[in-house]
């Protein structure tokens, strides 16, 4: 891509507002997975108890269903991003697109 392009559409506020809101979210998701990945492990380290608490049967502790909610709570927030994505950047995309062509 030349280089006028490239710096056209740095310059333009669709752009801007773009690269502002996928870096918040990005942030945003972020910060949550690590609390709940963290906390799971702090709370592994600190309590390792809580996790010998039998749920069901005669061997499934809590921390499975812990473990898995953990993996679905990750696959929740791509859901997210990806759904936000396909929303409101790809709007952004296409006006930037139409401004430069």
């Amino acid at each position: 891509m030349e280089q006028s392009k490239i710096e056209k559409i740095k310059n333009l506020p669709e752009y801007q507002q773009l690269v502002k809101e996928r870096t918040g979210l990005a942030w945003k998701l972020s910060i949550a997975m690590l609390v709940v990945y963290y906390g799971y492990i702090l709370l592994l380290a600190f309590d390792p108890a809580f996790f010998t608490m039998i749920v069901s049967g005669q061997y499934v502790s809590i921390g499975f269903p812990v473990g898995v909610a953990i993996i679905i709570f990750a696959f929740l927030l791509t859901g997210y991003y990806v759904r936000k994505a396909n929303s409101d950047f790809d709007e952004l995309t296409a006006k930037i697109k139409k401004e430069v062509e």
